[in-house]
């Protein structure tokens, strides 16, 4: 009689987080911060079709990293409890909290009973009357829920992003600010986002029921300006070229367009004799 195959319980819950942060690393991340005007989501995503940020309800949204399939059919869930329970009973018995509960219920079950962990990180948000009143849900792949204050990063880099945010994060922060803050953090010292390459999605607080509207890349590039290589283009093409010949000498004050390198005026030709 052959014996089973043993494999301790804290080796394989070991193992199934392990597989799960890999699969989110490889993913971007996702920024969403709570300002004056209501909550601004921002995730860096290239793609036109594919959306990260959505739509749950009425001053709730839903954003997910990792898996695209994965989080989506999570969305598509919260999506049917949502208007199910308004239809049930009332729409303002749908909140970001039992919603959250949800999906921690959802992923906790596949994480402890299923083969394959879902590479998965959610956000679930609502945007309260006041910036006091926002909530930010932060559900992970195995089912903990974290309540996060002010912001919350979700995706592989989140421990750099999130020290950056914080540095730059105030309880006083409009939209374009927040805007800004959010893409400086996210892009970090090394690199540049431009507005193809984010999604960015706000829950107005002041805009009655229907609060969720997503920024057009116009938008966004009014408020984060032209690319810094764009002006690094426009700087060296305007104004006249520099010489190539030798520079001038110190305390010489070359004219424009008269006289050599070094500024000072060629002698006059001479003047032929009178014939």
């Amino acid at each position: 009689m052959t014996m089973p195959f043993y494999v301790a319980p804290e080796q394989v819950m070991k193992d199934r987080a392990d597989y799960a942060r890999k699969g989110i690393a490889r993913g971007r991340s996702l920024v969403a911060v709570s300002g004056v005007e209501g909550i601004l989501v921002c995730a860096e995503n290239p793609s036109n079709t594919l959306r990260k940020v959505s739509e749950i309800y009425d001053r709730i949204a839903f954003a997910g990293v990792g898996r695209y399939n994965e989080f989506d059919q999570l969305r598509v869930a919260g999506v049917r409890h949502a208007d199910l329970k308004g239809y049930s009973y009332s729409r303002e018995d749908v909140d970001a909290r039992s919603l959250a509960n949800q999906y921690a219920q959802i992923l906790g079950q596949i994480f402890t009973h299923e083969m394959k962990p879902l590479e998965v990180e959610i956000l679930v948000a609502e945007v309260g009357a006041g910036p006091g009143g926002d909530q930010l849900f932060h559900v992970l792949y195995d089912g903990t829920v974290v309540d996060e204050h002010h912001f919350s990063v979700l995706g592989g880099d989140s421990e750099a992003i999130s020290t950056r945010l914080q540095e730059a994060w105030s309880e006083d922060l409009d939209l374009p600010s927040a805007l800004q803050a959010v893409v400086a953090a996210l892009s970090g010292p090394d690199r540049q986002l431009g507005a193809d390459d984010l999604e960015v999605a706000v829950l107005d607080r002041g805009n009655g029921r229907r609060t969720f509207r997503r920024l057009t890349d116009a938008e966004v590039s009014a408020v984060l300006g032209p690319p810094a290589d764009a002006d690094a283009d426009g700087g060296a093409s305007e104004g006249p070229s520099a010489d190539a010949g030798e520079a001038p000498t110190p305390g010489s004050d070359p004219v424009p367009g008269d006289g050599d390198a070094t500024g000072q005026t060629p002698p006059a030709p001479p003047e032929a004799p009178a014939g």
